[in-house]
């Protein structure tokens, strides 16, 4: 069940503007309940037009729907308590939250793990991309100026022992796992906010959606201490996250039904001091089968 929220089209038109000028959106929805609206009304609307404006379709007119409360809330992968086991070790549970499920997690990975993973990514590394909501395409952008690349599932004896680790953790089974990306941000780069899951506004992103499901979760973990900046931030939940070495940042925004929750919009604020390394592992839905798995079918003769 959902219920439609109707807002004039001048709140409309002044949303896309404040976006359109590099307004955060948690500052909007701030502004929206400090004019009497409803939070989670003014948090829907807001990213409504967040979503829109990132894949580059029209923003909505005068009305949205606001899923049912308890419908929008599915069941929270990540164990409960204050410290997980996660096979060959013990995650400590620095803070967590439930609405939307997130997570500051300690003892993910120790040092030497997080060395090697540097130094096995670095002679691998290239400009990072993003993908183009329109066509699906992966395509560099200089609003995010990373450096990037991905291990295979299980590629070496090291990353398949942190498959297995990161999957226990975020509970779900290894092959619903992406291979692991590192990125590398330099004294200066971030990243502008965006969400993680797959926007099925193109051919390439459904096609990912109709193999393995869409992405449910992420969880982000820092491969050195950052001495200022490189925060991951999340604008609409008022959160940042900082990247000490062996840390991690998790979040879930996705369901078995395929929600979504836009809440999840977050950014890497720029390192302004040092550089800042970070590994992210992906969780899907269902068994995750990438674009060259697929089998193609041989040419008539």
């Amino acid at each position: 069940m959902s219920t439609v929220v109707r807002f004039s089209p001048e709140l409309g038109r002044w949303l896309q503007g404040m976006l359109d000028a590099g307004q955060m959106p948690q500052a909007l929805v701030a502004t929206m309940r400090g004019k009497g609206m409803n939070e989670r009304a003014a948090q829907a609307i807001v990213a409504a037009h967040v979503d829109a404006r990132q894949r580059g379709a029209p923003m909505p007119a005068d009305a949205i729907e606001l899923p049912d409360a308890a419908a929008a809330r599915p069941a929270m992968r990540l164990a409960p308590g204050t410290r997980i086991q996660a096979i060959d070790r013990e995650i400590v549970v620095h803070a967590r939250g439930e609405d939307p499920v997130h997570a500051s997690l300690g003892n993910v990975m120790d040092a030497e793990e997080c060395r090697a993973l540097i130094e096995m990514a670095r002679p691998r590394l290239a400009p990072s991309t993003l993908v183009d909501p329109m066509s699906g395409r992966d395509v560099v952008s200089d609003r995010r100026a990373s450096w990037g690349m991905f291990f295979r599932l299980a590629e070496n004896e090291l990353v398949a022992r942190l498959d297995r680790r990161l999957s226990a953790l975020m509970n779900l089974p290894l092959e619903n796992g992406e291979g692991l990306q590192l990125l590398h941000y330099p004294e200066g780069a971030g990243s502008e906010p965006h969400h993680d899951y797959l926007v099925p506004g193109n051919a390439a992103n459904r096609e990912s959606i109709a193999r393995s499901g869409q992405r449910v979760s992420t969880l982000v973990t820092y491969l050195n201490d950052v001495p200022e900046g490189g925060q991951t931030v999340f604008p609409q939940l008022g959160l940042a996250m900082s990247p000490i070495r062996g840390n991690a940042c998790y979040f879930e925004y996705g369901d078995d039904e395929g929600r979504v929750d836009a809440r999840s919009l977050h950014a890497s604020a720029p390192v302004t001091r040092g550089e800042k390394w970070v590994v992210t592992k992906w969780m899907r839905a269902r068994r995750f089968v990438s674009a060259g798995e697929v089998k193609r079918p041989l040419p008539a003769r």
